[in-house]
């Protein structure tokens, strides 16, 4: 039997996954390394409409980059995790530090790696390019790929519903 996912004017906490959720998961390389990240501007105007209504935007990411660290400073999102091999366990640490319950809280993923955190999250939603293993668990799968205005896509929901909630 499936899990039954939080309404969506419950949620207080959203948590991101970087690669194939704010990008297109996409990695360019030059000589000296990761050479560059793009993110969809779509999706740094809903997490800033988001945050401003009173949910929290949390990121927690496998890999690690200073491109993610600057993104997520001009956003305003203070809650970041990289380099994060086991975004389960990352993800209860964090809810039991600031005080949410898993209920309250959503994540957007789109691997594998994701699956620990999605399956402990009142709404858990898969990109809709994600791998099988993310879109097998999820509660809910945007019309939006990774990269392309999926995060734009799942904060429109949550705010839709917080405005039709009086919050």
């Amino acid at each position: 039997m499936a899990r039954r996912a939080t309404p969506l004017a419950a949620i207080r906490l959203l948590v991101l996954d970087v690669d194939g959720v704010l990008t297109d998961g996409r990695l360019i390389y030059g000589p000296d390394g990761e050479r560059e990240k793009v993110f969809h501007v779509r999706d740094g105007y809903g997490i800033r409409m988001l945050a401003a209504s009173g949910v929290m935007i949390a990121l927690i990411s496998g890999r690690s980059s200073e491109a993610v660290a600057r993104r997520c400073a001009d956003l305003g999102i203070l809650e970041v995790q990289q380099g994060i091999k086991e975004k389960g366990a990352a993800f209860s640490a964090l809810i039991a530090r600031l005080g949410f319950a898993a209920h309250e809280c959503a994540c957007i993923g789109d691997d594998t790696l994701d699956v620990t955190m999605m399956r402990q999250v009142g709404l858990a939603v898969a990109v809709a390019d994600a791998h099988s293993d993310a879109r097998r668990i999820a509660h809910r799968r945007t019309r939006l790929r990774g990269g392309a205005g999926a995060v734009r896509e799942v904060c429109d929901w949550l705010l839709a519903a917080r405005k039709r909630a009086g919050r």
